[in-house]
């Protein structure tokens, strides 16, 4: 296009570099090559089943189905040492999640940290490391009642959470120590107990050198030793309702095996499972740094439904099944656990977990420098500065913090262009049905195409809905690391969501409508909307430093508590507690100098 007042024969203007002219050229030479590859994208046929119902396992799930699972012995590098010393970023990047949701926020801490870690009663700090040769993958250390009190605080400012623990199982003749850690929890988390994990990977106990050819046959009758010191401790019954998950099985073990072999006589409130798709334990290699695996879906449900047999037996005790620990590539992450394919894969497996019948699942985080992490502090040992590191994963987690509704959904897979059986699908699909599993009232759908983010038409037929609500969570490429924004946003460097938040709506959809996906990248989909009852988050969930405000629910007029009002709400002391310890250790100081 010759700009006004020009004509073919003066333009360009004399004088202009020829490098401009020329980049001039590439810039509009460019723009048709993405429209071209755009329209010869052909559209996506989204199919949606009438409901829900015959699914098997039939599960609904909440809206706190995604939680966080961290490692005990770098945990205090991330929540802080003390409740005075908990990091601003932390505490922005939990409020950003919890803000999204109406139920408690899902925190499990353990992992084999926790199951060879002590628990010391009396111990001021927080975390003392007892092995500075121990091998990485499993840190012991001793940590004290400080613990707890940074749990509570945190949820006192942050909003309510359920905590899940560790309870060792690596030496249950002398369980004198998991009877104190279980009697702490109990009383210092109250109701924010949600439960204590017996063992962490027991299958692996022998492998690892834990104990000598450990089987399941050794396992069961062990667990039934621990239950029973639990029950008739020195302090009572400390059981008395199901709070005790398990077998936090991984690799070895099958949980029907598990069962059957005995554990399905016990009182357990969760089954709990943990697994990684690949590990890199042992050193990279072809498959733990294949990218490619990780953008097709036809991977995910033999990964996502590893132990559907004992999952259907659960459903039948009425037991929930939870994820307790998963992400990309164990032992700390490959070159492929930091990209934008890793979060778009994290959304898939979660919401393949939820099709499958579990009721939760946990990303896992652990120490600095873990490629996989939710997110790092500026150093090892300065987690109080700003400039934290935003991992790929955290926006997996914002993605599915507004994924689930607060009155349940069953999540359907519902083959989007034959994507479980066909490795050249690029995309993936998920119904929620709400209204137990009779009505699909929002979709998932997942672009994993490498188009430099040139959209994809994803159809919806007619008679489904007459309008929509959409937000997107994209990239430039599927290898990308920082530049991935949540509805228009990105994390800045405090844990705080920067730009404007952005909500597409479509309005005529009653005769069908196109629903445009950049690749990469994945949409939540919220059907019978508009821009003034939708149910998506709208406000500023930072809490702490620069760009606090109120934050708000779109289409709802409740009010929220504020930041402030959290602080000095009753009920958790240990806040003040550690300020008048402070003091007076000052005063201390004082006085001696």
């Amino acid at each position: 296009m010759v700009p006004p007042g020009h004509s073919f024969a003066t333009w360009p203007p004399s004088g202009l570099p020829f490098f401009y002219c020329f980049s001039l050229f590439f810039l509009v030479l460019s723009n048709l090559w993405s429209c071209a590859r755009s329209a010869s994208l052909s559209p996506v046929d989204v199919v949606i089943p009438q409901n829900a119902t015959s699914q098997s396992p039939f599960t609904v799930v909440q809206d706190n189905f995604l939680g966080i699972s961290f490692e005990l012995n770098s945990f205090d590098t991330l929540w802080g040492e003390t409740p005075l010393t908990m990091p601003n970023p932390m505490q922005n990047y939990l409020a950003n999640l919890r803000a999204r949701i109406q139920s408690p926020l899902r925190v499990r801490v353990g992992g084999n940290s926790m199951d060879s870690s002590t628990f010391v009663p009396d111990q001021f700090q927080m975390i003392i490391a007892t092995d500075p040769n121990a091998y990485f993958n499993d840190v012991p250390v001793d940590f004290g009642p400080t613990f707890f009190d940074v749990l509570n605080s945190m949820a006192d400012i942050v909003g309510e959470m359920d905590f899940i623990i560790t309870l060792s199982m690596q030496d249950p003749s002398n369980d004198t120590n998991v009877i104190e850690l279980a009697r702490a929890a109990d009383e210092m988390l109250g109701a924010r107990l949600d439960s204590m994990l017996l063992g962490n990977e027991p299958d692996l106990y022998s492998g690892h050198g834990t104990r000598t050819n450990y089987t399941i046959q050794d396992y069961i009758p062990e667990v039934a030793e621990v239950l029973h010191d639990l029950e008739n401790s020195v302090y009572g019954d400390l059981i008395p309702n199901p709070v005790i998950g398990g077998p936090t099985i991984c690799c070895s073990w099958d949980l029907s095996d598990v069962l059957d072999a005995g554990l399905s006589q016990y009182p357990y409130k969760y089954y709990t499972l943990q697994h990684y798709p690949t590990n890199i334990c042992n050193g990279a290699n072809a498959q733990n740094t294949n990218l490619s695996y990780f953008v097709s879906h036809t991977n995910i449900p033999s990964y996502a439904q590893w132990q559907n047999a004992g999952v259907a037996m659960a459903h039948e005790a009425n037991i929930p099944v939870l994820m307790t620990e998963y992400n990309t590539v164990s032992c700390g992450g490959s070159n492929v656990s930091d990209t934008f394919a890793a979060s778009l894969w994290a959304i898939d497996a979660a919401l393949n977990f939820a099709a499958s019948g579990l009721s939760g699942a946990f990303l896992h985080t652990r120490e600095y420098g873990v490629l996989y992490n939710l997110f790092d502090p500026p150093s090892p040992t300065d987690s109080t500065a700003s400039g934290w590191r935003t991992g790929s994963p955290y926006y997996s987690a914002l993605f599915l913090s507004e994924t689930f509704p607060p009155s349940g959904v069953a999540v359907l897979d519902i083959n989007l262009n034959n994507s479980i059986y066909s490795p050249a699908a690029t995309v993936a699909g998920y119904a929620l049905y709400g209204q137990n599993g009779t009505k699909c009232d929002r979709l998932v759908l997942i672009n994993y195409g490498n188009d430099g983010g040139n959209a994809r038409n994803f159809t919806i037929s007619s008679n489904i809905a007459s309008t929509a609500g959409v937000r997107i969570l994209e990239a430039p490429s599927i290898s990308e690391t920082t530049k991935i924004s949540w509805a228009g946003q990105t994390v800045g460097p405090n844990g705080e969501l920067e730009g404007a938040q952005t909500t597409q709506y479509y309005t005529n959809c009653a005769n069908g409508c196109n629903i445009s996906i950049p690749g990469p990248g994945a949409a939540v989909i919220l059907l019978d909307v508009t821009a003034n009852n939708a149910s998506f988050y709208v406000g500023n969930s930072t809490i702490t430093g620069p760009g606090y405000q109120e934050n708000s629910t779109e289409g709802s007029s409740s009010p929220t508590t504020s930041s402030s009002a959290l602080r000095s709400r009753d009920g958790h002391e240990e806040v003040w507690r550690w300020a008048v310890a402070e003091m007076m250790m000052l005063g201390v100081l004082q006085s001696v100098l």
